[in-house]
């Protein structure tokens, strides 16, 4: 971590929000409403929104985090340079308080409002993106992103635990749904911008490994994502209506994986291009299988909220 721009303009609550990442936070927030709805048990409303809300605070302050320490990167990025630290918009101190504040928030308000485990699960997503994605795998070893991307996987299990108070095979399920799913994912990404990262030194895996080897890596997470999205029909926790569904979305990736592992190269940029198509894609397969979770759940009359 480097000295960024000195603060030339004033912080103000936009800029604070920003270093929340509310795109990503807008899918944390999604999936961990879905593990609550679709738990077992029920939960009152009010304590059902306090464990969101906390999972929010906990994600948009490891956020929050991430951008404190990668200030000096962020700047050297053309996607990442307009953010409030790099522009000078905010103080590196600012951030890392913000960071810290909505961080231990969320903790305590989860173990004191709902439950001791959630709060700790909580508490270890938190951990897990901030000290060993961020600080240790991410500028270390190019399979960053395959270990790293368990700390996205962890709302729907901690919306899960806040109903149920404990761990069992489905929240597991779902984490690891999202686990296999964030390679893929990423990388598609990476791979159209991956001159961004070659040049602030990040070891992802298309500049390290070259890209036929990445290419390689996402079709076989998306061979692996398909029977895995299924499982949670097969043992019974979930019924048709997400197991058709599961089957058609994941087959779908699969198939859009299938040209960007063909390709050799991303090539000149073009909106159209196989790579673009299945990242945005896997985002909605994201939002759309969980969906499936929770109107499958809803209509057995098995949800937390049924």
């Amino acid at each position: 971590m480097t000295q960024t721009p000195s603060l030339h303009l004033p912080a103000d609550w936009r800029d604070f929000f920003a270093l929340t990442k509310p795109r990503v936070m807008s899918l944390v927030i999604f999936t961990g409403l879905c593990g609550l709805i679709a738990a077992p048990g029920h939960i009152h409303p009010v304590l059902g929104f306090t464990a969101i809300f906390c999972i929010a605070l906990g994600a948009g302050g490891a956020a929050a985090l991430n951008q404190w320490w990668e200030a000096d990167l962020d700047a050297g990025m053309k996607r990442t340079a307009q953010r409030p630290i790099p522009t000078g918009r905010m103080s590196l101190t600012s951030a890392r308080d913000f960071g810290v504040g909505l961080s231990a928030a969320s903790v305590l308000v989860m173990g004191l409002a709902v439950n001791v485990l959630a709060a700790l699960i909580l508490a270890i997503s938190i951990v897990y993106y901030v000290v060993v994605y961020t600080i240790w795998l991410k500028p270390r070893t190019p399979q960053n992103i395959v270990i790293g991307g368990g700390a996205g996987a962890f709302p729907p299990m901690i919306g899960w635990i806040a109903v149920t108070g404990d761990i069992t095979l489905m929240p597991v399920l779902l984490f690891l749904i999202i686990f296999f799913w964030t390679p893929p994912h990423f990388w598609a990404l990476a791979l159209f911008v991956q001159s961004d990262y070659a040049k602030v030194g990040i070891p992802m895996l298309p500049v390290v490994a070259g890209e036929a080897a990445t290419r390689r890596q996402i079709l076989a997470y998306s061979v692996i994502l398909l029977p895995l999205s299924l499982t949670p029909w097969w043992i019974g926790g979930v019924g048709q209506i997400y197991g058709y569904a599961a089957a058609g979305l994941s087959l779908l990736f699969l198939l859009l994986a299938l040209p960007v592992s063909l390709r050799r190269s991303a090539g000149d940029e073009d909106r159209m291009k196989p790579e673009k198509r299945l990242f945005a894609y896997s985002v909605l397969y994201l939002f759309a299988l969980f969906a499936a979770l929770v109107a499958d759940r809803l209509l057995s009359g098995q949800g937390a909220i049924s």
